[in-house]
């Protein structure tokens, strides 16, 4: 009568993937060049190069640097390449675009990183539920680079998931 608890979920096989585990590790700051237009729509060549060359740079050392601007301003090319010649030497990383373009890029980093051949004819769960701000662009991509590799993923949690895909039988 008093048969063993058996943790199905467990014994299922699932390989759980949590998107929160390709989170970036160093801080992301943002780079706004707001502060060095000329009243906050101009950018004046010389005195941004002057503004540049005066700057703490080590404010930004080991982070992850966004460089935009948060003016409504047309902004050269060359700015952003500038700053990044700053940057360079002391961030751990550099983009162009503001924090929320920062994640997406290290997120679509992350998936293309994965080894998805250990994920062959496996069945996935990629877990929803996140405490870090994941971007959906990250589930998508994922599940993009899954797809030819898993037998079936699903989203959510082991215990309750929504079915996303399962590869035909032959």
């Amino acid at each position: 009568m008093d048969k063993p608890l058996v943790n199905r979920v467990a014994a299922s096989g699932l390989i759980t993937i949590n998107l929160e585990d390709f989170f970036p590790t160093k801080e992301v700051v943002e780079f706004d060049l707001k502060p060095f237009l000329f009243m906050e729509m101009i950018l004046k060549e010389k005195d941004f190069r002057t503004a540049l060359k005066e700057l703490d740079w080590s404010q930004y050392a080991d982070k992850n640097v966004a460089i935009y601007c948060s003016a409504d301003a047309i902004i050269p090319v060359w700015a952003y390449m500038l700053v990044a010649t700053y940057l360079e030497p002391v961030a751990a990383d550099i983009i162009q675009g503001n924090k929320e373009a920062y994640y997406l890029v290290a997120f679509q980093r992350s998936v293309e990183a994965i080894d998805l051949t250990e994920y062959e004819g496996k069945r996935i769960v990629i877990k929803g539920c996140s405490n870090k701000p994941v971007p959906p662009s990250a589930y998508v991509a994922l599940t993009k680079a899954l797809r030819p590799y898993a037998k079936s993923m699903m989203y959510g949690e082991p215990c309750s998931t929504v079915p996303i895909y399962k590869k035909p039988k032959k």
